[in-house]
């Protein structure tokens, strides 16, 4: 009975558990922004045949250089060949025609004039005349399309460049418009580079991009965004950036490995460890302590930038607050907590 009356033993309190800690301040940085990309021609072409056929002979490899006018490739003329010279002949028995009809209209001039032929035939001569010119034109107008059709089976460099792909090889049959060779004309050079869209709506307006060769960073170059891709890729969500390269160092070749960097402006932001993130909902967040309880509270952020070290947060905290950066992993909604190096 005794035993009864004795007092219930009060339930052991939740060790606190000790984290590390940061609060929040605003800086005012221009972060530099590093981007990996490759160096491309300022303008390049893709080159076929106007017509299909069997591909006779290819006369370029892929980093050769050309001149305009230069023979890239030909196809099989056979048939072409066979067509102006059908067209040679049906121009030559069109010219006969007319030949044989204007002699004709011109003694039926004479014998009307004369009163020894009726108006009927000289008209029906005359007929035949125009009916002969009318074919002789035809007869032109095709030679001169089998001409273009056999100057069509040679493809040809229209300005000087390099070659910097192949689409064929000699003995397939090819059709018409298909790539045959891919030239950078010579001109200017474009890096490209692979931007996602956060930096892109952060970056300023008509900034200066610095690039260099990966392998050797002592080669470099500046240039300003020359195209930026109107969507952006369906895999990797990021836009094509083409940068213009101002008098870029012959080491930059086409398909060079570069590095470009863009200086952000200096706004005001919020920058805390990596390892203080993590996600709740499918969303970012960090692990917010209240500093009267000492108990944590998990709140989603909008991240800016992702760093290696560092997370850019553009909302969701504020000036003063303290946010967990390490042990996040082991802590649950409303946990008391110890700051490390902080009171008990």
């Amino acid at each position: 009975m005794l035993a009864a009356c004795a007092p219930e033993p009060e339930a052991p309190v939740a060790d606190a558990r000790p984290v590390r800690t940061v609060t929040i301040a605003k800086s005012e940085a221009g972060t530099a922004v590093t981007f990996a990309g490759r160096i491309e021609a300022e303008d390049e072409v893709a080159l076929g045949f106007r017509i299909g056929g069997r591909l006779a002979e290819r006369a370029v490899s892929v980093g050769e250089r050309v001149g305009p006018g230069q023979l890239l490739a030909r196809l099989e003329p056979q048939n072409e060949m066979n067509a102006l010279r059908s067209a040679k002949a049906n121009l030559a028995a069109a010219q006969a025609a007319l030949v044989q009809a204007g002699n004709h209209f011109t003694r039926q001039q004479t014998l009307l004039a004369q009163g020894w032929t009726t108006r009927a035939l000289f008209d029906e001569a005359q007929k035949a005349r125009d009916t002969a010119r009318a074919q002789v034109d035809s007869a032109e107008a095709q030679l001169k399309a089998a001409r273009d059709l056999v100057s069509f089976t040679e493809l040809e460099a229209d300005a000087s460049g390099v070659v910097t792909a192949i689409g064929a090889e000699p003995g397939e049959v090819v059709q018409a418009g298909r790539m045959i060779v891919t030239l950078a004309r010579q001109g200017g050079r474009d890096a490209v580079f692979d931007i996602p869209a956060q930096v892109l709506r952060s970056a300023p307006s008509e900034p200066a991009i610095a690039v260099n060769l990966t392998d050797d960073p002592t080669v470099t170059a500046s240039g300003r965004v020359r195209e930026v891709a109107e969507q952006a890729d369906p895999v990797t969500r990021t836009f094509q950036v083409k940068v213009g390269l101002e008098k870029p160092p012959e080491a930059m070749r086409l398909g060079a490995a570069v590095t470009g960097r863009l200086q952000m402006e200096a706004v005001p932001i919020i920058e805390i460890p990596a390892s203080a993130l993590t996600r709740i909902n499918r969303q970012p967040a960090v692990w917010v302590v209240d500093p009267a309880s000492r108990t944590v509270t998990l709140r989603n952020v909008e991240v800016l930038r992702f760093d290696p070290a560092s997370v850019v947060v553009s909302g969701g905290l504020d000036t003063g607050e303290v946010v967990v950066t390490a042990g996040v992993q082991a802590l649950h909604p409303g946990q008391k907590v110890r700051l490390l190096g902080g009171e008990p």
